[in-house]
């Protein structure tokens, strides 16, 4: 992974952090490596990042992990700005 960023991500409020706080440590460790990973490649897989289908610009980052799926919402604003919005873990 490069660690020259190529997108900046940034909160709305606090819904995405107070999500954050909820998960165990490794499970933050996850969300901290697929977050670093979505702001410094070119092409994001579409496994962390996919954009949701029938939306106008809604975007969903997935992480898994044990056997669990954690997913968050963003958008892209001005370019290479993305905003997350709240998170959640999948539960079916």
């Amino acid at each position: 992974m490069d660690n020259e960023f190529r997108r900046k991500i940034v909160y709305y409020e606090n819904h995405y952090l107070n999500f954050f706080e909820t998960l165990k440590p490794e499970i933050r460790k996850k969300f901290n490596w697929t977050l670093q990973l979505i702001s410094t490649v070119d092409r994001v897989p579409e496994k962390y990042l996919k954009h949701l289908t029938n939306s106008s610009g809604i975007y969903e980052i997935r992480v898994e992990y044990s056997s669990n799926i954690y997913r968050v919402f963003c958008f892209f604003d001005k370019g290479n700005l993305i905003v997350l919005t709240n998170g959640f873990q999948k539960k079916t």
